[in-house]
């Protein structure tokens, strides 16, 4: 799955095979902004903070978030460093043109590119992560009558190998006869910004289809031109994606430090942003096209039987910053 989607991510520079949120409508990364922003404030306002985002696409949500940034709140615009962790040049080609309207009026906006996380710079940080975990790859393991099995990929076709029983940061007991699947790049992820959490101050912000329960199950899937397809077949030309699991997820995170805050449904925390709110703004000075596109898009954005409930939202925080936007105390959804 690394392999493949590697290749996929690095060749298919207008990521045709989907749309993401940021490309729905740009309330979207308003929104996003409009929370970096305001935890900017609550972190005491540091002069200078890292704004990241990983896995940004054509730059369109980076992009939104700078509009709304720039014009609301230009203190925090002038405390940022823009940094974005993207492995391909084709798509880096992109970001730089979508940002390059913000450099040219803020210059300290100009976009520094990583590919990992780990090599971004220390001090303050804020990161946002749009459909960013579920590319990474997973490990799948079956549980049968001989013992547990390891599902993996040799010659292009699915086998199976004995191995010790998986093991996952939140100790849930794995049912028998089920798939289950670990996320190892993830955990690191979740102990990488926990570990960093626990010493500076920062944030990250995840968006992501999936659960935060303790269900396993087969989530493998693939989109080629647009439709499903067989995970294996045409390797490199199809989006391979795995359902997050936000409760491992979460678990490492918070062993290794990290605040943890839901995760919500993506509905419920956008609306507890004001999408509805901005999109009738915008919508009161559009056209009645333009305005039926935005009020379109925030449906498909935050209705149930669109991506308002199959799309989570989770925020890991040094464990002394308050609750971020978008949360509630309590249980999670």
């Amino acid at each position: 799955m690394a392999r493949a989607n590697a290749r996929y991510y690095a060749t298919h520079p207008l990521l045709s095979d989907f749309i993401t949120a940021p490309e729905i409508s740009q309330v979207f990364g308003e929104l996003l902004g409009a929370w970096a922003a305001t935890v900017w404030v609550s972190m005491g306002r540091p002069e200078r903070v890292v704004l990241a985002e990983a896995g940004p696409g054509r730059g369109t949500l980076m992009a939104d978030m700078l509009r709304l940034i720039t014009a609301r709140v230009p203190a925090f615009a002038q405390a940022l460093e823009v940094h974005l962790v993207e492995t391909s040049p084709l798509m880096q080609q992109a970001q730089a043109k979508a940002l390059a309207p913000f450099v040219a009026r803020v210059p300290n906006l100009s976009p520094t590119w990583h590919t990992t996380l780990d090599s971004l710079p220390g001090g303050p940080l804020i990161l946002v992560a749009n459909e960013f975990l579920d590319a990474l790859p997973i490990r799948q393991f079956l549980h049968t009558d001989e013992g547990w099995q390891e599902h993996y990929v040799q010659n292009g076709a699915f086998c199976c190998v004995p191995c010790p029983a998986p093991s996952l940061p939140d100790g849930r007991t794995l049912d028998p006869d089920y798939v289950v699947e670990l996320c190892e790049p993830a955990l690191d992820i979740g102990r990488l910004l926990g570990q960093r959490f626990a010493r500076t101050p920062g944030a990250a912000l995840f968006l992501d289809y999936g659960h935060n329960s303790s269900r396993t199950g087969d989530s493998l899937q693939a989109l080629r031109h647009a439709r499903p397809a067989k995970p294996l077949e045409a390797a490199g030309e199809a989006d391979l994606t795995a359902h997050v699991d936000f409760t491992a997820f979460a678990a490492a995170a918070q062993q290794a430090g990290a605040g943890i805050w839901g995760a919500v449904t993506q509905g419920t925390f956008l609306r507890a942003l004001g999408l509805m709110e901005r999109t009738e703004q915008l919508a009161a000075h559009a056209s009645p096209q333009d305005a039926a596109d935005l009020r379109s898009g925030a449906h498909r954005l935050a209705a149930p039987e669109k991506m308002g409930h199959l799309f989570r939202v989770m925020a890991l925080t040094s464990p002394s910053l308050p609750m971020p936007p978008g949360f509630m105390k309590g249980p999670a959804e």
